[in-house]
Order: C-alpha cells, then structure tokens, then sequence
C-alpha cells in the first residue's frame, strides 16, 4: 500500500471512525430532509462541506490558522444543532411528486460549518504529517478519504430513509423530526459536556 492509499484510508476510517460519531451526526442532519431521490442534492451537499473542512484542515495543517481546540470542540455540535432546528422549520412533502422548500441556502452553510468541522481534523492529521516533506498529496488522500466515508454514511442513511419512508409508509415530516431530534438531543449533551465552559468558568 502506498502513502496516498494509506492516507485515502486514514481519511476514510476517520470519518467512519464511531468515535467521531459527531461528524457523523453532521452528515445524519444534514441527509434528514431528503428521500433516496435526492441523492444527486445529498452529494452536491456532502461535497459542499467537504470543500469547506478542506479549507480549514489545510489552513491548519500548515499552521496558518491558530485557534482554540475545547472551542472548536464545543462550536462542531454546535453546528449539528443548528442543522437540526433548520430541518425543523423544514416543509416536508408526503409524496415525491410534491414541491417542497429546499432551500439553496443549505448549500453555503454546509460550506461554512464544514470550515469549523475542518478545524476539528487537523490535530489528528497534523499528528501523522510529522514526518511527511510534503504533505500537498497526503492532505489530497485524506480529504478524499472523508469524502467518500461521507457518502457512505449519506448511503446508508438515505437506505434507512428509504425503509422506513417508502416501505413502512412513515410520513416524510415525521421521519424529519424524528431523526432530527434525536440528532439535536445527542448535539445538546455533546455542547452541555464541552470542556469550553470549565474553561470559561476558570477565565472568570
């Protein structure tokens, strides 16, 4: 196995990685709106937070940005949540066939969340650069690497969706709230356990 496939696959069981199940959330939150059918927006979606953590991880990686970890930690459910209370205000449709409000601003939020989530990998791939003289292609590898664990996770969410929606007749609305809400609830413990608030509470 090559450099870039080992990256490809640190990338890949990264993102899978149930450990880091809060960017998994993320992707759960942001595929809740949608049937199998729209699997082509799901990917324009995925791939629009991808390109957002990319900038981030980069940037990072490379030590252009700084920035706080317990911070960074405590802003990526925050993100989740937000993604959540959006989907509540979502207009969901019983049937394929109907209009629903999907929304292009999902787009530039999924870019703009994924530059905080971006933040949230690159202390665990900066740990394995170390000894890399260039890191362009193993960063290249792993971004790749969380792309496609990313769609898997769309696919197999969006199969569960399709179970439940097609199969057992749910309501598209009520699958919303349900997956959504038990997103937010999960997105909730993580902000309440954060280490940013003892960190707040030492500041004052």
């Amino acid at each position: 196995m090559n450099d870039f496939q080992i990256y490809l696959k640190l990338g890949f069981d990264h993102i899978t990685d149930i450990k880091g199940y809060d960017h998994i959330l993320f992707v759960v939150a942001l595929c809740a709106i949608y049937r199998i059918q729209d699997w082509r927006k799901v990917a324009v979606l995925v791939t629009a937070f991808t390109i957002g953590h990319s900038i981030t991880l980069a940037l990072a990686t490379l030590r252009l940005i700084t920035y706080s970890t317990s911070l960074i930690e405590f802003l990526i459910p925050v993100t989740i949540l937000l993604t959540c209370f959006i989907n509540f205000a979502h207009r969901s449709a019983d049937y394929p066939s109907e209009k629903e409000n999907n929304s292009f601003l999902r787009y530039p939020m999924a870019l703009g969340f994924g530059l905080i989530h971006g933040m949230g990998f690159s202390n665990y791939l900066r740990s394995l650069l170390g000894t890399e003289e260039s890191i362009i292609q193993p960063l290249f590898a792993f971004n790749l690497g969380l792309e496609l664990g990313q769609l898997l996770i769309v696919l197999v969410i969006l199969a569960i969706g399709f179970l439940f929606l097609e199969i057992f007749k749910v309501r598209k609305h009520n699958w919303n709230l349900v997956l959504s809400g038990i997103v937010a609830g999960v997105a909730l413990t993580l902000i309440r356990d954060a280490k940013y608030w003892s960190e707040i509470l030492n500041i004052q």
